[in-house]
């Protein structure tokens, strides 16, 4: 990839004070809020929707979060065939045709059509993440790919905050039908935006190894030990954000936090937001090792806070596993985008193929240890796959 100082992120025409880093990494940040707000704001109503179906709370998180799975699939699909894509066009087509399912959620009352529906919509978010991921890397020169990186995370950060406070306050007004309405049209918002400030530049993502196979650099990707390490790292970090989310919701509730007061508890998030975009310089001045090892310890201290039943020791765990999660997936996301020196595509989508995986699979396990064997087997669970990411952190050789 050619080291460009000064890439462009939007059409100059149209968007001429898009000029400064500033400015661009807020336009990373909003694309990546509309491109992901659908899919942990279920999480905020998954007791009404538990309700609503009459299933399991097991049954109903794993149906939420079945979006993790179409996710996994896209992934995959993009790492093999999206090398020619280009990048504006598919990431605002994915957010178009993501309406679609989204919209359908409001009209449905059957647990399995909710739970297809989730594919469908992690199927395009996903090629939309995937594809924006490699634009970054592509657009941005190396030295400033891990800031873009980090924002684009923010605003993953922020989509988890405001899509779940936007579900709970509007689902509670409004019922669950508004609410699935009401993020469809962000979706198509999400479209237009990219259509309109993103460049379509195929030729910008053309290297010289653009021409080697996909096998072969599948190959390359999967020889390279460091971008094996951060794929599981990656795995276990969504694992445990996605198996803390979605089942603390019902030891809130057993300590007395109203359904409709749930968006208000992801506030917690708050903090994370303002931490995320410094993971690029936090990468850069302690390496990938010790930053990843060192928030990844961060969120490990959280989750030891959330044994309690005092509600603000609680929330203040959650806030520490939010900050310590975000920060090590933005850093090992930069750590992908450095390693990987062809089909950046490629190495994305098997990357981001293994995050959701860990996602779905912390969905179905830790829906099954709470069940079966209460919260506290599930924190000591989940601390236990952090722990292990550790190990597979504390191995990285990726340079600062």
């Amino acid at each position: 990839m050619t080291d460009i100082e000064h890439p462009p992120l939007a059409h100059e025409p149209s968007l001429p004070a898009v000029r400064t880093d500033s400015w661009r990494f807020g336009l990373v940040a909003l694309i990546a809020f509309l491109t992901l707000v659908d899919l942990f704001a279920a999480q905020a109503v998954l007791p009404s929707l538990v309700d609503k179906f009459g299933v399991s709370r097991a049954t109903m998180g794993f149906a939420v979060n079945a979006s993790t799975f179409g996710m996994a699939i896209a992934g995959l699909v993009v790492a093999l065939f999206g090398r020619n894509i280009d990048r504006r066009k598919g990431i605002a087509i994915s957010l178009a045709v993501l309406s679609v399912p989204t919209a359908l959620l409001a009209f449905t009352d059957n647990i399995i059509v909710f739970a297809l529906l989730r594919v469908l919509q992690g199927l395009c978010m996903s090629t939309a993440f995937t594809l924006t991921i490699a634009y970054l890397s592509e657009h941005f020169s190396t030295s400033k790919a891990a800031g873009a990186l980090a924002a684009y995370v923010t605003g993953n950060v922020a989509s988890n905050l405001f899509g779940r406070i936007l579900s709970a306050a509007v689902a509670g007004v409004g019922g669950l039908s508004v609410n699935f309405v009401m993020f469809a049209a962000l979706n198509l918002i999400g479209a237009v935006l990219v259509w309109f400030t993103l460049t379509s530049a195929a030729r910008v993502m053309r290297t010289n190894n653009e021409a080697m196979p996909v096998a072969r650099a599948w190959i390359r990707h999967f020889a390279d030990s460091d971008l094996r390490r951060v794929f599981a790292i990656g795995f276990l970090i969504l694992f445990v954000f996605i198996g803390t989310y979605t089942y603390v919701n019902f030891q809130l509730i057993e300590l007395g936090v109203a359904p409709m007061a749930l968006g208000l508890v992801y506030l917690v998030f708050v903090p994370s937001i303002l931490t995320t975009p410094f993971a690029g310089r936090m990468s850069s001045r302690l390496g990938s090792t010790h930053g990843i090892v060192l928030t990844l310890g961060l969120a490990i201290a959280g989750l030891v806070a959330l044994f309690s039943t005092k509600l603000p020791i609680i929330l203040t765990g959650l806030a520490l596993v939010a900050v310590g999660t975000f920060l090590a997936q933005a850093m090992a996301t930069g750590v992908v985008g450095r390693r990987a020196v062809i089909d950046k595509a490629g190495a994305s989508g098997i990357y981001l193929a293994s995050y959701y995986t860990g996602g779905l699979t912390g969905s179905l396990v830790l829906g099954q240890i709470y069940d079966n064997l209460g919260w506290d087997a599930c924190v000591v669970a989940l601390g236990a796959a952090l722990l292990l990411a550790i190990l597979l952190a504390r191995s990285l050789a990726a340079p600062a």
